[in-house]
């Protein structure tokens, strides 16, 4: 299984991160990740079929939202909060705020 690729901290941006975000269900799936921690992404039930999941995966992991490592034969997604909090000081908790309101 191949590693993806990730961007680099002083690479992302705020306009990729803010589109990631303005769709729900990565809106739903960043939420999951803040409150539950590390997933797979089978393990997250996600109400669309497995090729649209992995385009949201895809769109958060590319954005720098999330790490995707794999693990035997899935991947695990985490949320990088350090790396976001570092570029994007408050952004982060300001969207999870913002969307466990809606």
């Amino acid at each position: 299984m191949r590693s993806p690729t990730h961007p680099s901290v002083e690479s992302l941006s705020l306009a990729r991160v803010l589109h990631a975000l303005s769709d729900p269900l990565r809106l739903s799936l960043l939420h999951c990740l803040a409150t539950e921690g590390e997933q797979a992404c089978g393990a997250l039930h996600l109400p669309v079929a497995k090729s649209t999941a992995s385009h949201h995966f895809r769109v958060l992991r590319e954005a720098g939202v999330i790490w995707m490592r794999p693990e035997g034969t899935q991947f695990i997604n985490s949320l990088r909060r350090e790396d976001l909090d570092s570029r994007f000081p408050g952004l982060l908790d300001a969207v999870l705020r913002a969307s466990a309101t809606l």
